[in-house]
């Protein structure tokens, strides 16, 4: 019965552009009868993601009940922000009913999970369950092996091949540690997409946990809050790549913030971006840019070349109209002069 007297807490996680943001939006608009809280933990110091929700807000889950952690993982710096804003959250009168902890898309679940045990939380707080999303055409196209036309298929046959880069052990750890995956963009997969997909995540998951289609965040909050998994209690039942480790480390990969003012057309920018993405194996760019001539804000996701965006808000009376733009990549294929040249292209088109 003490379990049922904690704030529960449900992990969202998900490789990049997997759907997080959309998901918690969808909830935020449809929570089941609950007030929710919401921590939005970001790779890169552009708010993207708790800027988006917050202009979501609704009584039920206000403004003030979203809280950000950007620039840092969340597991690595439990004392200094992970405790202090759950024990916010938990002070907010009235109190949230669930939380909602929107995981950066380079994270590590497990290692979150075992902040949970720390002794200022362990009481009051419990893991209702931990939701992996996972991109259907992307896990489709086996981008997550280094060799898409031969070590793929190896993967499900044979699992002592090493052949995992800093990217597969993201989305094993991620599936390993889940109680419900959820595969989004079903309808960019297609049939045989959406059955590669769960064939290759049955390959990778440890343990029998559901999989459930879900296009722009659509679900029944039933289905994936309430749970009651009580994960921290159950730790060891999620194997990771890093099990053993004192620490995981985040060196794989970079992230860096390019400043652009004004563009001309939404679709030189979204040219450059998918130029980049090709040419230089960039895993996900997100942001805002101005549009000359627009008041509204352009609102730029982009995974690998492909690339979403949507007039999102009007620009502020005092807010210079410059877009900002986080650009993440693996570390080797960071290079700032290529990135600001490529995204300098834009500028000049829009100088002119």
């Amino acid at each position: 019965m003490s379990n049922l007297a904690k704030l529960p807490v449900t992990v969202i996680t998900g490789f990049l552009g997997s759907g997080k943001t959309t998901l918690v939006r969808q909830l935020m608009q449809n929570p089941g009868g609950k007030r929710l809280a919401i921590i939005v933990n970001e790779f890169g110091d552009v708010g993207v993601d708790g800027e988006i929700l917050k202009s979501c807000a609704i009584p039920d889950c206000p403004a003030e009940n979203i809280m950000e952690l950007a620039n840092g993982c969340i597991c690595c710096t439990v004392a200094d922000d992970f405790i202090p804003t759950i024990e916010a959250l938990m002070a907010l009168e009235p109190r949230p009913d669930h939380i909602l902890i929107e995981t950066s898309g380079l994270a590590l679940p497990k290692p979150l999970l075992k902040a949970f045990d720390w002794p200022d939380i362990r009481s009051k707080i419990t893991v209702d369950g931990v939701i992996a999303l996972a991109d259907a055409e992307a896990v489709a196209a086996g981008r997550f092996a280094t060799d898409v036309a031969r070590v793929d298929a190896q993967r499900l046959a044979d699992e002592s091949i090493d052949h995992d880069t800093p990217l597969s052990e993201v989305f094993e750890d991620q599936i390993s540690c889940a109680d419900i995956i959820l595969l989004t963009k079903p309808d960019l997969a297609g049939v045989e997409g959406v059955a590669r997909a769960k064939e290759m995540i049955a390959a990778q998951s440890t343990r029998t946990v559901p999989v459930v289609e879900v296009a722009e965040g659509m679900i029944d909050p039933r289905i994936i809050l309430g749970l009651e998994a009580a994960a921290e209690d159950d730790i060891d039942a999620r194997p990771s790549h890093h099990d053993g480790a004192d620490d995981h480390e985040h060196d794989d990969f970079e992230g860096i913030v390019v400043q652009i003012p004004e563009v001309t057309e939404p679709a030189d920018l979204v040219r450059a971006i998918e130029n980049l993405a090709n040419a230089h194996n960039i895993l996900r760019i997100k942001g805002y840019a101005a549009v000359a001539g627009k008041p509204m804000r352009l609102l730029v996701q982009a995974v690998g070349a492909r690339v979403r965006h949507q007039f999102d808000r009007p620009w502020g009376a005092n807010e210079a109209r410059i877009g900002r733009l986080v650009v993440i990549a693996e570390h080797h294929d960071i290079d700032a002069s290529v990135i600001h040249a490529a995204l300098g292209a834009v500028r000049a088109q829009a100088a002119e």
